[in-house]
């Protein structure tokens, strides 16, 4: 139902065009708390000495230089005892006067707190004159693309410069004193064999190891293969012994060790490799972070690791899934839970195909997940790349329990996707009997053709219990219509309840329901807030007139460039229709009669019309006398408000925007309070025009919104008027137009051939255009 039924905002913008309102509040940056996934640049920030005396390790400086993967420790005494870090990420460090002047010049990485000052580097200059030094794979990545971990400029403007080793760098430490890493901020559990093993470090960053090194030498593979199969002991050997943590294995799709760890939920060494210097978010080849796989194989204890450890939850992999889509695909209810519960704005994000979680979980009948996203805002009506949305995707699954859900979630019955497939069309060609008797039962069109002229009939198999159902519901529906056609239920005399001077009844030949009775009729605007509307008589413009106020020295009449009525009460042919004139009635501080021919509008509804339900577009106005052109038919009424609070109602379909470019913006919202005008539906060839009207008083904030007819009406012929291209624009995702006007711009066929139109020239230079699908979740 456009008019009345719809869940989305039906906005009215500007004076002719419906536009749908933006919500002020966006996300800045991402998605995602960037606090709780980046480094933070503190190069210049000093942390006091807590004043209790130092040990006698800490009475050396802590800096650790890196030179193309080896890695040094600095020997210098420390003067000041003040600690300094390159970012939030890195243990606070006592540097000596050489680091500390390289600390503040940005020469430590913010990622795994190594100076860079020797070997190679990325290297970024927002400013010219200062650098900032960083490692390639410490780089802040934001959906896929790189920032420097300083400043947050785009690190596609680094440069990699290599500066050659000096004499004057510090000592490299011996293997001999290797050392175990330090108490991390996230406790970890150790088997009781290596408790012994543990002792405090003198360096946040350095690894201490009781035994004596074996000479066993391993290749650096041996990390994953221990890695993967959670082997302990032998990781922390293999990292003492220098292994690199980010090592990438190109026989499995250059995936890390932490990646392998992940995958089998190996909590203590996804620990050790991230103290070691792991990088939470690695991609492989497929773009997955080791988050992605302990999320994919259920390892929720290692999820909840990951994440306090800072990996991202924004990731998207070849294919653009999340975590989120990855563990709802899978059903893993436990881990689904855990990341709404840190990123809930995440619940409605969609991949390459256009599915979102809910849609994945839908596909493979995990009906707690799908009630789980509903109950965090899952929105059931969001379409795909072919516009199909979460009903079409039960009805191929064959998931009758999971489309009850999604029919009491308000889910669009009758949405048709891009091929103009119904979801009983869908459940049809799958021959699921449960779906397409739920379907029927809920009112689904059996008579619906898609474009290639295929009712649910069609598509099914000949004589199949399916065909039988859908045969019989299409007898009993045809006989029904045919005896209804004649016949309408008289449902209410008079909706106004004699508030109007003409009776506007309401009836019913199409289904069961009854009278709208979720508004209160009201004659006029109304205002349930403090608003300040001018209506002091002593402020308004008036007129003097002795006559008709039919001639040009009428002031109320120049406000208007000239009087519009004629005698009859009707705007002239030649009134403009593409931009209409505001116009000023006769007010009560006007010396004319009350008859005068400028009263019009205030004079209120005269034209006889009728509630009645379309077959396809719900609740509609139609005509019950031939009404000429330029006749005023009646008024869109309902509470006036501001526009922060339109903002904040949830329920938008019935807001029209008093956008005149004067003061502060307000709306008219006729969902609780509204007159015939809330019924008024779209149409592509419209015969109604708005008009804004001044009558009681004159305040350019508040013009009343006037329908007149734009060309003559005939008895029978439901009104309406066109919403603007603006609003399909942004609505059409959400249903398609149905007037069924020749000159339709936005039924699902129109919409079709504009896309047809748009995609012929790329089509015709670039032969393999359309040839690539993405993974479809079928």
């Amino acid at each position: 139902d456009v008019s009345a039924g719809s869940r989305k905002r039906k906005r009215k913008m500007g004076m002719y065009n419906f536009v749908p309102k933006k919500k002020s509040k966006v996300l800045k940056v991402t998605e995602t708390d960037l606090s709780e996934e980046l480094p933070l640049c503190c190069c210049r920030m000093e942390t006091p000495c807590s004043g209790e005396s130092l040990s006698q390790t800490e009475h050396t400086c802590m800096a650790t230089e890196s030179v193309d993967g080896l890695v040094s420790r600095c020997q210098r005494s420390v003067l000041k005892h003040e600690m300094m870090r390159p970012s939030n990420t890195v243990h606070l460090l006592v540097l000596c006067e050489d680091h500390r002047a390289g600390m503040v010049k940005h020469q430590c990485c913010p990622g795994c707190g190594l100076f860079c000052r020797a070997g190679s580097f990325m290297e970024c200059r927002p400013y010219g004159s200062i650098s900032h030094r960083f490692h390639r794979g410490c780089a802040s990545v934001i959906k896929a693309q790189s920032f420097c971990p300083h400043c947050g400029e785009d690190a596609t403007g680094a440069q990699e410069v290599t500066v050659p080793k000096t004499v004057s760098n510090p000592v490299t430490v011996p293997k001999a004193e290797p050392v175990l890493p330090s108490v991390p901020a996230v406790p970890a559990v150790y088997p009781v064999a290596l408790l012994p093993m543990l002792i405090q470090p003198p360096h946040p960053l350095s690894f201490v190891y009781s035994m004596k090194p074996k000479k066993v030498k391993y290749h650096t593979k041996q990390l994953y293969i221990s890695a993967h199969h959670g082997e302990l002991q032998k990781v922390i050997h293999l990292l003492v012994d220098g292994k690199d943590p980010n090592y990438l294995m190109y026989s499995q799709n250059k995936r890390t060790p932490l990646h392998a760890a992940a995958s089998e939920g190996h909590q203590e060494v996804c620990h050790m490799l991230v103290q070691a210097g792991a990088n939470l978010d690695m991609f492989d080849e497929e773009q997955r972070t080791p988050l992605m796989d302990a999320c994919e194989n259920n390892h929720l204890d290692t999820v909840k690791y990951l994440l306090r450890a800072g990996a991202a939850l924004s990731h998207k992999d070849i294919k653009g899934s999340t975590c989120l889509h990855l563990a709802a695909k899978l059903g893993h209810y436990d881990v689904v839970q855990h990341l709404l519960s840190k990123a809930s704005k995440q619940v409605n994000c969609q991949d390459d195909g256009g599915w979102t979680p809910i849609t994945w979980a839908i596909e493979y009948k995990h009906r707690e997940l799908v009630l789980l996203l509903l109950s965090r805002g899952a929105d059931v009506n969001i379409r795909d790349k072919e516009e199909n949305i979460c009903l079409h995707w039960a009805a191929l699954s064959g998931s009758n329990d999971i489309a009850q859900i999604l029919l009491d979630a308000r889910c669009d019955l009758h949405a048709v996707n891009v091929h103009g497939d119904s979801t009983l069309h869908i459940a049809a060609r799958e021959n699921q009997l449960e779906c397409v008797t739920l379907l029927l039962s809920q009112g689904a069109d059996v008579n619906l053709k898609n474009r290639e002229g295929e009712t649910p009939l069609d598509c099914c198999i000949y004589s199949s219990k399916v065909w039988v159902s859908l045969k019989t519901n299409k007898k009993l529906t045809d006989a029904r219509r045919s005896r209804d056609s004649h016949r309408e239920k008289v449902l209410s005399r008079d909706i106004s309840r004699g508030y109007e001077a003409v009776p506007i009844a309401c009836v019913n030949g199409v289904d069961s329901d009854s009278c709208p009775d979720n508004y209160k009729y009201v004659p006029d605007s109304c205002v349930t807030s403090p608003i300040n509307i001018d209506k002091d008589i002593t402020h308004l413009q008036h007129c003097v007139c002795t006559d008709d106020c039919s001639s040009n020295t009428c002031m109320c009449a120049q406000l208007s460039l000239r009087c519009w009525y004629d005698k009859e009460g009707r705007l002239p042919l030649e009134f403009c229709q593409k931009e209409p004139p505001v116009l000023f009635e006769c007010n009560h501080a006007c010396s004319c009669w009350r008859s005068c021919r400028n009263r019009v509008v205030q004079n209120g509804l005269r034209a006889r019309l009728q509630l009645y339900k379309t077959q396809r577009m719900g609740w509609g106005v139609r005509a019950l006398q031939d009404i000429p052109q330029g006749t005023f038919i009646c008024e869109y009424v309902g509470e006036i408000i501001t526009d922060a609070e339109a903002d904040g109602r949830e329920n938008d379909s019935f807001l029209f925007t008093l956008d005149n470019k004067v003061g502060d913006v307000h709306c008219i919202d006729a969902r609780l309070f509204g007159n015939i005008g809330r019924f008024i539906n779209h149409l592509c060839e419209p015969n109604l025009l708005a008009v804004r009207v001044f009558t009681m008083h004159q305040d350019l904030r508040f013009p009343r919104i006037a329908f007149f007819s734009r060309k003559p009406i005939q008895s029978g012929d439901q009104i309406g008027f066109d919403y603007g291209d603006h609003f399909w624009k942004v609505k059409s995702k959400y249903y398609s137009c149905q007037c069924f006007s020749p000159r339709c711009r936005h039924s699902s066929a129109a919409r079709a051939q504009s896309l047809e139109r748009v995609t012929a020239p790329a089509q015709q230079s670039c032969p393999w255009w359309g040839s690539f699908s993405p993974l479809s979740p079928l």
